[in-house]
């Protein structure tokens, strides 16, 4: 006889309980297995994605810089044909204008987006509500 042959004849003559016992033995092991397994997939991709969400930090501070070395030298430019201080105003006034456009654009975005009604979900709800009335009860008790 074959090693696997022996196999199959030792399981025949185990008891029902203890095969069953083993199988739920096997499958808690297996499952846990199985979670160590996502556990560690999860993992590794959370450690990619804070990675990523660390650079997009790191150009949003790059870009601030940038945007405050482009003031300075719209500041400097304007500082030929006016004196610095009216220079500087100028250049404030022009980023505050920005900002306000800016705000005011998300705002209307905002309110548009604001009541997400699914308006057809609601309309076969009030469908069904009306099919519902039309039935006849059943027979009470």
């Amino acid at each position: 006889m074959t090693t696997t042959d022996e196999n199959q004849a030792e399981l025949r003559e185990r008891p029902i309980g203890e095969l069953l016992r083993q199988l739920s033995q096997e499958t808690t092991q297996l499952v846990r297995q199985e979670i160590e397994l996502a556990k560690a997939e999860v993992s590794e991709k959370g450690k990619k994605a804070g990675q990523g969400a660390g650079m997009f930090g790191g150009a949003g501070v790059a870009g601030l810089l940038a945007l405050g070395a482009l003031t300075a030298c719209l500041i400097v430019a304007l500082d030929l044909a006016m004196p610095t201080w009216l220079a500087a105003l100028i250049v404030t006034l022009i980023w505050g204008a920005v900002a306000g456009v800016l705000a005011l654009t998300g705002r209307e975005r905002v309110r548009e987006a604001a009541p997400a009604v699914p308006e057809q979900t609601v309309e076969t709800l009030k469908e069904d509500v009306q099919w519902a009335k039309t039935q006849t009860p059943s027979a009470r008790r």
